[in-house]
């Protein structure tokens, strides 16, 4: 077994040698799932025929003595595995969100049993603070020199509000501008335990904005080509979305097209190619983009301005806008190389 791991499970085992009557340890590694999944106070009431009132006292009576007890050093196996968390959440930004420092204490992907040991750790010691999971905040734990729970909860809402503000994506080091940390790397680690944000492309979101966090087909292309600027073809969208750190990115080249036919944010605008309306790019022929050159101009113009204008809102070739203004219903001739609206 990994050393970290050994020590970790020395701790848990020494912590509970510490609770006397077995009812207690089982209401405790139940509570905690270190022994397998996470029971509520209901399921464990049922169990031991008892409230969940009264579940939910003696766990905090438990917890009160675990603490007490590590204060005055009776659980001799903690100091060791204080250290090793105290020294990875140092390298993390003195907080982390509870499954990222499982993964950097163990050096792999945990389980939920092993996450929840360190968490049961951290409850009850004095150098160390937990912040419970709800609606708003991922579970998480930091340095207690740091601050206490409602200390890091405040830094969470913080960075939350000024993003809210922001109204838009903002990077790590933007936010740097605008807060007092000592390392971008802090802020990184407090925003990652709020459950109100993402982050993609190294911006950092509301959780309900699609630039951060895409969840259907026509989102992903939409932050695929926002990212590249620059139009692109379906199948090298297709590509974009397969390299990407997307969820479910597994779709098809067809599916990908349809989805770009259907929203009115892409715009067709040569074989294949695709740009984002918010460009400038307007749907239509290349008939109806020479029309729509011509009445904005109110005049006519040279055939080189319309093929230049064309150009810029579409992907085609010079040959193309020349022979759609030879459509003589719809263009007039103006002396030698002039045209206007027929």
């Amino acid at each position: 077994m990994d050393q970290n791991a050994e020590i970790l499970k020395n701790a848990i085992s020494g912590s509970l040698k510490i609770i006397e009557q077995e009812r207690e340890k089982e209401i405790i590694s139940r509570r905690f799932g270190l022994t397998g999944n996470k029971e509520t106070l209901e399921q464990i009431g049922e169990m031991l025929s008892i409230t969940r009132e009264r579940v939910r006292q003696l766990e905090k009576a438990i917890l009160i003595r675990l603490q007490i007890s590590a204060e005055e050093g009776q659980i001799t196996e903690l100091a060791a595995a204080e250290k090793i968390l105290i020294r990875n959440l140092t390298e993390m930004g003195r907080v982390a969100k509870l499954s990222d420092l499982a993964d950097k204490v163990y050096g792999r992907t945990t389980t939920a049993s092993e996450r929840t040991g360190i968490y049961f750790i951290a409850t009850f010691s004095k150098s160390l603070s937990v912040v419970e999971e709800n609606d708003k905040y991922n579970a998480a734990i930091g340095i207690a020199e740091y601050g206490d729970s409602a200390a890091i909860r405040g830094r969470v809402d913080e960075i939350v509000k000024i993003i809210k503000e922001n109204k838009a994506p903002i990077t790590i080091d933007e936010l740097d501008n605008k807060l007092n940390y000592e390392h971008p790397d802090h802020i990184k680690a407090v925003a990652s335990i709020s459950k109100l944000l993402a982050t993609l492309n190294w911006s950092w979101g509301l959780a309900k904005w699609p630039a951060v966090n895409p969840k259907n087909i026509r989102d992903k292309i939409f932050v695929i080509l926002e990212a590249k600027h620059e139009p692109m073809h379906f199948s090298d969208i297709a590509k974009e979305i397969a390299d990407s750190n997307f969820k479910r990115k597994n779709v098809t080249i067809q599916a990908i097209h349809n989805e770009l036919i259907k929203d009115p944010r892409f715009v067709l605008i040569g074989r294949g190619i695709y740009a984002l309306s918010n460009w400038g790019y307007k749907k239509g022929t290349i008939a109806d983009i020479i029309k729509s050159i011509l009445e904005k101009a109110e005049e006519p113009l040279s055939r080189e301005e319309i093929v230049k204008q064309v150009l810029r809102v579409r992907k085609v070739k010079e040959t193309t806008v020349l022979l759609n203004l030879q459509n003589k219903d719809s263009f007039k001739k103006i002396g030698k190389n002039s045209y206007t609206l027929a």
